[in-house]
């Protein structure tokens, strides 16, 4: 296996898309996956992750909070990475 942890990334669409995408992803034989969210979209990652845990019975290895400069002029925008991880 790869040492690339799967990354998605979160934006406007439902909650259940994303939660599609984890479980496909662990379907496919990954152990990790990163979700990774920007702005609004941070309370829908948060959503995502919690739904895994109740559903797909994974965990939760690492949260990352952050903020970039985006646009013009440049303003702060904060960034969420979850790393969620198969429990076996």
């Amino acid at each position: 296996m790869s040492s690339e942890i799967p990354t998605i990334l979160v934006g406007k669409k439902p909650a259940i898309h994303y939660l599609t995408a984890v479980a496909y992803q662990f379907n496919r034989g990954i152990d990790r996956v990163r979700l990774r969210a920007r702005g609004r979209a941070i309370y829908t990652a948060v959503t995502v992750a919690e739904m895994a845990k109740r559903v797909l019975r994974v965990g939760v290895e690492k949260i990352e909070i952050g903020t970039e400069m985006l646009g013009d002029p440049p303003r702060p925008v904060s960034t969420m990475e979850i790393i969620l991880v198969k429990e076996e």
